[in-house]
């Protein structure tokens, strides 16, 4: 492990202005995604969106670094460049997924471990070599009748902290991604007594496993209530739990907390973020790590065609941009209906 490079590339992603894009989607999640614009999931295809996003012009200024899947981290751009060397030279850091998904977990019903960590100190040293300077694993909670267990919170924590002890022993910046999900009827508190159960055992694991927290980065949800709830939290209240839960369980030497957007709208996502950032004397960097809240728009306006391959980059840009003003506080509703 080297710590000076570690902390050099956690607080590269988590530069001013800038946040991830997640672009890991495994085959058959990005099959559902091109299913509802009407394209097949051909190798070829996937190929060409992944380049459609990361060949957005200027995109540099408001993305520090792309998580990449094991598919795309092979592939390269039309004229044979491979993305992670495409990416690097425009000072876009490239990551990797590096977990195999979330499985039942045997004997507890409804509830999942993420696997992944057999044969995994050997593909981090490949992924290094291929480009790679942080990796992600999630794993995942889900809140209902009876769950979580504290168990299935604990396996799934010990798992996020072997993790990242081998990829800090790789020099990989790991991000620790522990996802309660949305999906449920729960209300805005139930969320953030769960994830504060969450996180106060995923530290516990980490410093029992030795993670050195300044090379690091913590990708949690946001504290919001369940999709399902009939009562929804207002962006404003989303941001103070949020802040709340997290001022009571992250430890301050984390470089930065990049959020995953867990299927909120795009503008929600950039709304709640950047009202986060507007608080003051933060002891870490509030970002953003976002799959479909960057993505969804440019998917879109491109709907597989030639022809509207720059449409897309428009989305794409828009999206990039207005998260870069959320990452100070500048966003505010509505924005996205002006913005070009």
């Amino acid at each position: 492990m080297n710590r000076s490079d570690l902390e050099r590339v956690a607080a590269a992603m988590v530069a001013k202005d800038k946040g991830l894009l997640a672009a890991d989607e495994s085959t058959g999640t990005i099959k559902k995604r091109f299913d509802k614009i009407g394209i097949e999931s051909t190798e070829e295809h996937r190929r060409a969106y992944r380049e459609l996003l990361f060949t957005t012009p200027e995109i540099a200024q408001w993305i520090s670094g792309v998580i990449l899947y094991d598919e795309t981290v092979r592939q390269k751009t039309r004229e044979g460049v491979p993305f992670p060397e495409y990416l690097s030279k425009l000072g876009i850091i490239p990551g990797i997924k590096v977990d195999t998904g979330a499985k039942p977990l045997a004997g507890f019903a409804l509830e999942t471990i993420t696997e992944g960590l057999d044969g995994l100190r050997e593909r981090l040293v490949e992924y290094y070599q291929r480009g790679a300077r942080f990796a992600k694993w999630r794993a995942v909670i889900d809140i209902g009748q009876g769950i979580p267990t504290r168990f299935a919170i604990a396996a799934n924590a010990h798992a996020l902290a072997r993790y990242a002890a081998l990829c800090q022993e790789q020099n990989i910046v790991p991000i620790v991604e522990p996802e309660v999900l949305m999906d449920g009827a729960h209300m805005l508190e139930r969320c953030e007594e769960v994830t504060g159960e969450v996180l106060a055992e995923v530290f516990s694991q980490l410093e029992r496993h030795r993670i050195h927290l300044e090379g690091m980065i913590l990708k949690p949800n946001m504290v919001i209530s369940g999709k399902k709830c009939p009562t929804q939290a207002t962006p404003e209240q989303v941001a103070a739990a949020t802040m709340r839960c997290l001022a009571r369980h992250v430890p301050a030497a984390v470089p930065g907390i990049m959020f995953l957007s867990g299927g909120q709208s795009p503008a929600q996502a950039t709304l709640h973020l950047s009202l986060m950032n507007r608080r003051p004397a933060l002891p870490w960097q509030l970002s953003f790590s976002y799959g479909r809240a960057l993505q969804d728009a440019a998917l879109s306006a491109w709907g597989g065609k030639a022809g509207t391959f720059a449409a897309g980059q428009r989305e794409f840009h828009k999206w990039a941009r207005l998260n870069g003003l959320a990452r100070s506080g500048a966003f505010q509703a509505g924005m996205e209906q002006q913005a070009a």
